[in-house]
């Protein structure tokens, strides 16, 4: 996929915005890469070259995931990993008592870094449409109360961080 974002604002060369499921792809494609990073010790690079080679749009949970935006999902992994500190902390915080990302399943850590991310530095993505769209990336991934947790964490995080889009 040729690259065509300019920036942070999602649009395309022509202007036109990306559709959602562009958007959407690349959500699912940086947890799987945060995934990959965390668990299989991958590092930035390797993860970005394999996203870029053509993985995104293969099939996954028996249907397809859609070409994804490859910018967008190199924002989020890339920003993941410069701020994962301070993403981490914020989002511990928001997090019930005994609870921390470092106790969590390795995917749900991948999902709340980057809902954490995108809720904490893509001021162009509404809080509620991020909340939403890692709920749904959470039930591709379980069954059980997982997307309920993350969607506890990520809304109290947006409502600490824009308070004024509540």
């Amino acid at each position: 996929m040729t690259e065509t974002s300019k920036g942070q604002s999602g649009k395309t060369a022509s202007g036109n915005r990306k559709p959602a499921v562009a958007r959407s792809a690349a959500r699912l494609g940086a947890v799987q890469g945060l995934y990959q990073m965390d668990i299989g010790g991958t590092d930035l690079a390797d993860v970005l070259a394999q996203y870029g080679g053509g993985r995104l749009g293969d099939s996954f949970d028996d249907g397809q995931c859609g070409e994804a935006d490859y910018g967008f999902l190199k924002s989020i992994i890339e920003g993941v990993v410069t701020d994962q500190a301070l993403i981490d902390r914020k989002v511990n915080g928001c997090l019930g008592d005994k609870w921390t990302l470092a106790r969590l399943d390795a995917t749900a850590r991948a999902i709340l870094r980057a809902g954490g991310f995108e809720i904490m530095f893509r001021d162009d993505v509404p809080a509620k449409v991020a909340i939403s769209e890692y709920v749904e990336v959470a039930k591709a991934f379980f069954g059980g109360s997982e997307p309920g947790f993350i969607n506890a964490a990520l809304d109290k995080l947006a409502r600490e961080r824009r308070p004024e889009e509540f």
